[in-house]
């Protein structure tokens, strides 16, 4: 049985605790003097007040930061992205929801949600709407790195959001444009809109949980920010300790599918590691993997291996379909090809041959998929679509209805810069050529871009067209400026206005593949 303290240890405990006490005072004295008193309270919830509500700039400028951002996402275009960060106006309410949720003000609260469901359903409906018009619906870098938040995401948000109140709170809002950059709130909400447009969940509910992450996360560590600074003083302690439950489970319940994400990564990053290890174990140390491709998500996981070895092994594969099988704790789908080879020139030819047997499997497949894009982009059949996969080069005969010259050349720009260095050729179909517009006998620039377009539909279809009208002098210049082109004319008198038209008749065959 213990003994009861005696005189001198209570004395001594005694001591501790008032000594605790008095440099805890000393603290909050120090905290309430030197850092509370020299924050204008009034003035910082007054100017969060101001840009926390629905109004005719907000809507405007959240309007203008979503076109921007989708277009950077389906262009892949980092820049562009940044961009959009930096004037979405979605932080004002996000941080008005934090201050009024910290001082207890609802009906402040309730105008920053109607502005953030006012923005997030204005952003939403027009990157869908964005999206489903656009000829570019491909899952790009920039869309992709938005559909897989994890851990990490939160703790950038903990972060940015602990920068972002503080700045606001002691004056120093040039902090917020880093802010802005780091929680990234209207990329994921763009990437919300394509996954809408495209009818893709998997990119829909990826991209907004990290939206929903972001938002909550900034919006509540702004409230403990608030609390810190004093902002709650007029809260009761039911109301205080009401707040504290909230936003821890809050916290906890974004927390668990991130974790959960987060260490799906992890395992996939394991995966990735033991499927070439056990690959390679099993075929002996002399062999090398010339090429590899997975599938984690398959049922079962589909593995395609090409093995370059000394010796080769009859029962390699169903060893590391096993092996993979029991590593992996999954059932495990293997295809292995290996190539026999010795040492010296005889080794490193052989390499070469099996590495341009993986290339060429890979090209095949990168064609079929090129193959599928331009026949849903460009609006045309398989039967339209010529490819030459030995040169990378596509040729569509495209039918969008209601298109310009200009608009299939612009869809051929776009295609082209997309298509992973693959050359693709727009054939437009017989619509009407442009007008040649000369001011005293001299092409203007409308007129000069007028050909440039003739020019470019001309070597498209491999045809001759007609010029019409003008003075002779002026159908000898535009027949000069498209001869550099490669483009054959013929000469017709007309009226005082030049038109430029198709030459001949023109039938539906495929046209050869063009060098232009």
């Amino acid at each position: 049985m213990a003994s009861a303290p005696n005189d001198d240890e209570l004395t001594s405990t005694g001591w501790i605790d008032r000594a605790l006490d008095g440099r805890l005072e000393k603290y909050r004295r120090w905290w309430r003097m030197s850092v509370l008193e020299t924050v204008d309270q009034e003035e910082v919830i007054k100017q969060r007040r101001e840009e926390a509500y629905t109004s005719p700039r907000y809507l405007f400028m959240l309007a203008m930061s979503a076109g921007i951002a989708i277009l950077g996402l389906l262009l892949s275009s980092p820049a562009v992205v940044i961009g959009a960060m930096l004037i979405a106006p979605l932080m004002g309410p996000i941080i008005g929801a934090g201050f009024a949720l910290a001082i207890g003000d609802y009906r402040w609260l309730r105008g920053s949600a109607v502005a953030l469901a006012a923005g997030t359903v204005l952003g939403i409906a027009l990157t869908a709407l964005i999206v489903f018009v656009s000829p570019l619906q491909t899952v790009t870098a920039e869309i992709a790195a938005r559909t897989q938040p994890n851990l990490f995401d939160l703790a950038v948000a903990v972060f940015s959001a602990l920068a972002g109140a503080y700045s606001m709170i002691r004056g120093r809002e040039g902090t917020i444009v880093g802010v802005a950059i780091a929680t990234a709130l209207m990329p994921p909400l763009g990437v919300v809109g394509f996954g809408l447009a495209t009818a893709n969940w998997t990119v829909f509910s990826g991209a907004l949980l990290l939206y929903v992450t972001n938002l909550m996360t900034i919006a509540l560590v702004a409230t403990l920010m608030a609390r810190l600074y004093g902002f709650s003083a007029r809260l009761s302690g039911k109301q205080t300790r009401w707040q504290t439950a909230l936003i821890v489970a809050v916290f906890v319940a974004l927390a668990v599918p991130l974790f959960f994400s987060l260490r799906q990564i992890v395992w996939e990053s394991n995966a990735a590691r033991l499927i070439r290890t056990t690959i390679i174990a099993q075929a002996g140390p002399m062999a090398r993997l010339s090429n590899i491709e997975f599938d984690l998500n398959a049922q079962p996981v589909s593995v395609s291996a090409t093995l370059l070895t000394p010796e080769t092994r009859e029962n390699a594969e169903e060893l590391s379909e096993a092996a993979l099988a029991k590593q992996l704790g999954r059932p495990v789908n293997l295809s292995l090809t290996q190539f026999r080879v010795g040492t010296g020139e005889d080794a490193e030819a052989l390499e070469i041959l099996a590495a341009r047997a993986s290339s060429r499997d890979a090209l095949n497949e990168e064609s079929r998929l090129l193959e599928e894009r331009l026949a849903v982009v460009a609006g045309a059949g398989p039967d339209s679509i010529t490819i030459d996969r030995d040169a990378r080069r596509a040729v569509v005969r495209a039918r969008i209805p209601g298109a310009s010259l200009a608009t299939y050349r612009t869809l051929e720009e776009r295609i082209t810069r997309a298509s992973n260095e693959w050359t693709v050729r727009i054939e437009p179909p017989v619509i009407a050529l442009p007008t040649i517009v000369f001011a005293e006998g001299e092409l203007t620039e409308e007129g000069r871009a007028a050909l440039d377009l003739v020019a470019w539909a001309a070597q498209r279809r491999a045809q001759p067209v007609s010029l019409t009208g003008g003075s002779s002098e002026t159908r000898q210049v535009a027949a000069a400026v498209l001869a550099e082109r490669g483009v054959a004319t013929t000469l017709v008198v007309g009226g005082p206005v030049m038109t430029a038209g198709w030459a001949t008749a023109l039938d539906d065959t495929p046209a050869a593949l063009p060098t232009g």
